[in-house]
C-alpha cells in the first residue's frame, strides 16, 4: 500500500513547514488528490489518522478534496471534466487528449497554531 509512503512524505513536508514557521501544533491540513493520481483517498485517511499520532499533525483535521479529471480534446477542442479514470473525449470519443488537471496529489493549505 503506498499511501503509507505517501502520508510519510506528506507528514515531514509538514514537519517542515511547521519548523520553517515556528509552529507548534497543526490544526487542519488540505490537499488535493487527482481522480488520476493513482492514489486511493480512503487508504490515504486511514494511513493518516494512523501516523498522524506520532508528530506535530497528532490533532490536525485532513481535508481532502478530490479533483477531478480536466482534459483537453485536440481534435475537437473541447475541454471536459470527468469523474473516472479515462481520457478519452466524451464529445467526439478522440484519445487525441492532454490532461490540465487531475494526476497530483498536493498539499495545498495548512493550518498553523505558533503559540
Amino acid at each position: 500500500m503506498h499511501e503509507y509512503s505517501i502520508v510519510m512524505s506528506l507528514l515531514e513536508q509538514i514537519e517542515q513547514l511547521a519548523a520553517q514557521n515556528q509552529a507548534n501544533e497543526i490544526v487542519r491540513v488540505q490537499i488535493k488528490v487527482g481522480v488520476l493520481s493513482g492514489v486511493e483517498p480512503h487508504l490515504l485517511a486511514t494511513a493518516f489518522e494512523t501516523f498522524k499520532l506520532e508528530g506535530i499533525c497528532h490533532n490536525a483535521l485532513l481535508d481532502m478534496n478530490i479533483q477531478a479529471l480536466i482534459i483537453h480534446c485536440r481534435q475537437c477542442d473541447t475541454q471536459s471534466e470527468l469523474t473516472e479514470r479515462n481520457i478519452v473525449c466524451p464529445k467526439c470519443l478522440s484519445t487525441n487528449t492532454q490532461v490540465i488537471d487531475g494526476e497530483q496529489m498536493l498539499l495545498m493549505q495548512l493550518e498553523m497554531n505558533t503559540d
